[in-house]
């Protein structure tokens, strides 16, 4: 049975941290590249960050960008998200999703423009008190 499992959510303070991780089984982990997206109370998903399977390259969302960081370890099947300096609008459901990997590597790109993933987790809530 494939499984996407987020932990690590839960309720901090402005310019605080949390770590997200994003724990899969049921399939080949090295194979897929893996997003994090986010649902916030009455607004559309969106990705926020994903990272190659091959090279480790990278894509982060604009509103994100220096404070987010995507990681992952292929020998643990896990795939990470730090998130440092937060502000009340991180508040969100946060997921984590896999899509098959390119021959070339660049299946990350596939949360950059939208495209369908394969596997989805069921989410952890982060919120961001003022």
């Amino acid at each position: 049975e494939v499984q996407l499992v987020e932990s690590g959510g839960g309720l901090v303070q402005a310019g605080g941290s949390l770590r997200l991780s994003c724990a899969a089984s049921g399939f080949t982990f090295d194979n897929y590249a893996i997003g994090w997206f986010r649902q916030a109370p009455g607004k559309e998903r969106e990705g926020v960050s994903s990272i190659s399977s091959k090279d480790g390259s990278t894509w982060y969302a604009d509103s994100v960008k220096g404070r987010l960081t995507i990681s992952r370890s292929n020998a643990k099947n896990t795939a990470y998200l730090q998130m440092n300096n937060l502000t009340p609008a991180d508040t969100a459901v946060y997921y984590c999703a896999a899509v098959t990997e390119s021959d070339y590597g660049l299946g990350y790109l596939s949360v950059a423009y939208g495209y369908g993933m394969d596997y989805w987790g069921k989410g952890t809530l982060v919120t961001v008190s003022s």
